[in-house]
């Protein structure tokens, strides 16, 4: 951890860029060269009577028997810096180093995150306000490169245009252990059933017409139809900026289609960086990004963690008991129906076993709920027969060629912001599982979980 304090006279230096369900994320504009290029997530608190995410705690035995192959993560004496090892020495090695950026904890006083808190506030959503503040009980934030730049900055001028993109999980589950009443996972998107919930709870008002199928099929077209599918109904999945200025999408929230206002408004934002005919930037701005995409590989590496989940929620929470040694509550609830045997080999696996299916569905969870960042800088006519640390992609339609970084955002996930958090992740997961097949078919869990899991720390 940096020995730097943040104080209360260094707040003016950082401003609204975004926020999740679990942070808030904060962009530098001061003059100190250690946080030049950075931006700094905050985390939330749930205010009086809303249900919240878990607070701070060292890890509890069975988490530490979960992650026990990492040293380093398991001695760490508080959860916050805990995550951060876990992006590092996990995820990292997973998906790539080039791609997943740790980022490094700051010390921060209590004065410090108040006057975030009331700097911040006028730039919020007024139902993000309503639902989560500051958690000003923290002594530290995570400091992350600014993933909407490139480390060097703008070159002679140029501009730096970034696309974020939150994918979603990227394959149908076959897992044996799904019951026959919730087959219908097994043919429909876990995104499409969640666009019903959302629905359902007047978060949108109306559906988007992504399918991470499309963006995950390795086919040029298929990534093509996905990218323009998110430009058409982005909600909170995709979003553009502008030298780390947002230009398309929404900041704490999502928006819903894309207004012609919009549009033009956007086509306008890039026309001096996609140098397309007129009425054209937008279309050989999706051109860019699909084929970027494509090109890059990172969603072939992206799609492998993500499968690492074999079992499925239906199993995994099996082997949770088994590494608990508590009777199953599941299998309890199941006693009288005739499927309940399809798990009763699960309990009957070493205790290493229930480990690695806990483990691979909770990093398979992260895998899911990750955003990828984008980043474009235009080469110049003067810089194309010289070297270049990244990648290229060359825009047909405009004739340009563009430098190019995807990076991986593990922390822009919410819902498992608490992923070490055994006992907390698993029985929320399956609460969340159940009110989501719940109002999307009415052939759903016949357990619903609420009834029967506490959500507490294990």
């Amino acid at each position: 951890m940096e020995k730097m304090i943040l104080d209360q006279t260094d707040a003016v230096d950082w401003i609204y860029r975004g926020e999740g369900a679990a942070n808030l994320v904060l962009a530098y504009t001061g003059s100190s060269p250690a946080f030049i290029g950075k931006v700094m997530r905050i985390p939330k608190s749930q205010r009086k009577g809303k249900t919240g995410v878990i607070g701070n705690g060292t890890l509890t035995m069975h988490e530490r028997l979960l992650w026990g192959e990492n040293k380093e993560l398991t001695v760490s004496p508080k959860r916050e810096t805990v995550q951060q090892l876990y992006v590092k020495h996990v995820m990292s090695p997973l998906l790539g180093p080039k791609h997943v950026d740790p980022g490094m904890r700051v010390l921060v006083t209590k004065d410090f995150l108040k006057s975030v808190e009331k700097n911040v506030t006028r730039y919020r959503p007024v139902w993000r306000v309503d639902s989560s503040e500051v958690n000003a009980s923290r002594d530290s934030v995570l400091i992350l490169s600014d993933h909407s730049i490139f480390p060097s900055g703008t070159r002679k001028g140029g501009s730096c245009l970034t696309v974020e993109i939150k994918p979603k999980c990227g394959f149908l589950p076959i897992s044996r252990f799904i019951a026959e009443e919730n087959a219908v996972k097994k043919t429909t998107t876990r995104f499409r059933m969640h666009q019903e919930l959302k629905m359902h709870n007047q978060e949108i008002s109306e559906y988007s017409e992504y399918n991470p199928l499309d963006l995950f099929s390795g086919s040029r077209d298929g990534v093509c139809k996905a990218i323009k599918a998110l430009y058409a109904t982005p909600q909170n999945n995709f979003r553009v900026f502008l030298n780390g200025s947002l230009v398309f999408g929404g900041l704490g929230g999502g928006t819903n289609s894309t207004s012609v206002l919009v549009g033009e408004a956007f086509e306008d934002a890039i026309k001096n960086v996609i140098q397309a005919d007129e009425s054209l930037c937008t279309t050989s701005f999706i051109q860019l990004v699909s084929e970027t995409v494509y090109a890059s590989g990172v969603l072939d590496r992206l799609l492998e963690v993500q499968k690492l989940d074999t079992c499925d929620i239906e199993g995994a929470i099996h082997a949770y008991y088994n590494i608990i040694s508590q009777p199953c509550m599941v299998c309890r609830e199941l006693s009288k129906d005739k499927s309940s045997h399809r798990y009763t080999s699960l309990h009957s696996i070493p205790l290493d076993e229930s480990l690695k299916i806990v483990k691979d569905y909770l990093i398979s969870a992260t895998a899911k709920d990750c955003s990828l960042m984008i980043s474009f800088r235009l080469k110049e006519d003067g810089d194309l027969l010289s070297g270049s640390s990244h990648n290229t992609v060359y825009l047909g339609s405009t004739n340009q060629v563009f430098e190019y970084k995807v990076d991986s955002l593990l922390f822009s996930s919410d819902f498992y912001c608490s992923f070490l958090i055994l006992g907390y992740c698993i029985s929320i997961a399956m609460a969340f599982e159940s009110n989501l097949l719940k109002h999307f078919s009415s052939e759903c869990f016949d357990f619903v979980v609420q009834n029967h899991f506490e959500v507490k720390i294990f």
